[in-house]
């Protein structure tokens, strides 16, 4: 049995550190896919930072030649950060993605998520315009996950965000509970489609929950250089979506905006329905090109 893992630091395992590195969900479910004598060959080609860009153009292709029997594809969170967000370019290229994986004959992982402003716990003017960002964002993975009937796990709810347990210190990245229960969650879909014949991971953690020192270096070390990171590119595009958020509050008009979400949306969609599905299709050429 092989497992590939493509997307993001959420796959790559930010917020479960092990001794020598991340392990992350993807690291812990790829066990329970064998049982008894079947060995479960297991790669994890994902990145922290990635955009859908970057699994279309880096990790896709190499994770096919893998020829794994399973793929998980979850990426999608990185560009709602972006000021180049274009959820009709996002729905292409996880399309092409899903496409080559699929005409392999790889089953497909996906996954809704949380958006980030409301993990993060940011005032309203700027966790709306990224919620509208990931509410696309999750609505083409929806429509995605059905093109290539796709495992597909839920895990977009308030119940994600509210159980603070399930968090690491930086607000973005799951902590080991969470990281568990997204394992188990995709390990049960599994095992109804006959696919994870071992052992589910627990629910229990086994590090324990990082200290409040942990917290105050973390923030004071790696949080600022996020920040800082985050500021020439995220942080004036943040600001003038919360600008064009309160501006059209104060009118009333707050509603074209939900629209014009919209629109982009069906179109994306639309663009969809009007790709065709090509078994062993190879995108290697529209890339370089």
């Amino acid at each position: 049995m092989r497992f590939a893992a493509l997307g993001d630091s959420l796959t790559e395992g930010i917020g479960d550190p092990v001794p020598g590195g991340w392990r992350g969900w993807a690291a812990l479910l790829a066990p329970g896919l064998g049982a008894g004598e079947q060995q479960v060959d297991f790669r994890n080609f994902a990145v922290a930072g990635a955009l859908s860009g970057d699994v279309r153009e880096h990790q896709a292709a190499e994770a096919a030649a893998f020829r794994p029997d399973i793929a998980s594809v979850v990426v999608g969170v990185n560009d709602t950060l972006r000021r180049s967000f274009d959820i009709r370019s996002l729905a292409a290229r996880l399309d092409e993605v899903c496409a080559l994986l699929a005409g392999g004959g790889s089953v497909l992982l996906t996954a809704c998520l949380p958006d980030p402003g409301t993990a993060l716990g940011l005032p309203g003017p700027l966790r709306r315009p990224l919620a509208r960002r990931q509410r696309a964002v999750n609505a083409v993975v929806h429509a995605l996950s059905h093109r290539y009937d796709a495992v597909h796990l839920h895990a977009s709810d308030r119940s994600w965000v509210e159980d603070r347990s399930l968090w690491s210190v930086d607000r973005l990245h799951p902590a080991e509970r969470g990281h568990r229960r997204l394992a188990a969650g995709f390990h049960r879909l599994l095992a109804e489609r006959g696919l994870a014949p071992g052992s589910p991971p627990g629910h229990d953690p086994q590090q324990p929950p990082p200290t409040r020192a942990t917290t105050v270096l973390w923030l004071a070390t790696q949080g600022t250089g996020w920040l800082a990171r985050r500021s020439t590119d995220l942080l004036p595009q943040l600001l003038g979506l919360a600008a064009e958020e309160v501006s059209h509050r104060a009118r009333g008009t707050t509603g074209r905006l939900d629209a014009r979400a919209e629109q982009g949306l069906v179109e994306a969609l639309a663009d969809l329905t009007h790709t065709p599905f090509l078994r062993g299709f190879v995108p290697h050429a529209r890339m370089e090109g």
